[in-house]
């Protein structure tokens, strides 16, 4: 295992060819759609967060893993058939192209998600 990255760029420099292309791929897609979010290592992975952490994504051996945590999983769970997934993570093959609109709904998804979050900690006055 490597060791924490100091930053999203060390964490990508730590790839090369066809996993690098779509590492920086979804990197883009994702400081694109969430400019608000702050890019930030948790967890040992790249992660975008406003008042919470939204999405987080991976690089493995044979797949881009996508972090977005359990409730897309569960509401997209139509568009998600064909990939694997579990409670909180989507493997996206690297033989494939990313599902770019997929992976911006999710990432909005979050987004929204994470503002209704916040609102109601808010003390009423």
């Amino acid at each position: 295992m490597n060791p924490k990255p100091q930053s999203v760029e060390e964490y990508l420099s730590w790839y090369q060819g066809p996993i690098r292309e779509k590492l920086d791929q979804i990197r883009t897609l994702l400081k694109e759609v969430l400019p608000e979010a702050k890019e930030v290592i948790s967890y040992h992975m790249p992660a975008y967060r406003t008042s919470e952490v939204l999405v987080y994504f991976a690089g493995a051996k044979n797949h881009l893993g996508f972090y977005p945590t359990n409730t897309p999983i569960v509401e997209f769970k139509k568009e998600l058939e064909g990939y694997v997934t579990s409670k909180g993570a989507i493997q996206f093959p690297y033989n494939q192209p990313l599902p770019v609109d997929l992976i911006k709904e999710i990432a909005i998804f979050r987004l929204e998600e994470a503002k209704f979050r916040a609102e109601r900690k808010k003390p009423k006055k």
